[in-house]
């Protein structure tokens, strides 16, 4: 994740994400840069707009937090109904393990 913070905060800056930079950035936070990996990342990022990628990204977090806050509270289960769902869910879930060894068998 460093690799991808250091390429991040060069891209903040203005800075180009070159090789050169990200060593400099990684030596600055105190980490040991390993020359493979600096490479992979500035060759996979010179095809990528950062720009885009990051608009894309913080809007995908926000959608289903602000679908959540809107929809009203779901009204609570009796206990009852809680144990009779997790026996059903436990004995599915025993089914399709047995389903998966015939399977295996023929």
């Amino acid at each position: 994740m460093e690799y991808i913070y250091a390429a991040l905060l060069l891209h903040r800056a203005g800075q180009q994400i070159t090789e050169e930079n990200v060593k400099k950035v990684l030596s600055a936070a105190g980490i040991n840069p390993d020359e493979a990996r600096v490479k992979a990342l500035v060759a996979a990022l010179s095809e990528i707009n950062i720009d885009e990628v990051l608009k894309s990204a913080t809007a995908m977090p926000f959608a289903p937090a602000a679908a959540a806050a809107a929809a009203p509270a779901a009204p609570q289960e009796k206990p009852e109904a809680k144990e009779e769902k997790k026996k059903e869910e436990e004995k599915k879930a025993e089914e399709e393990a047995l389903a998966g060894l015939s399977a295996l068998f023929g």
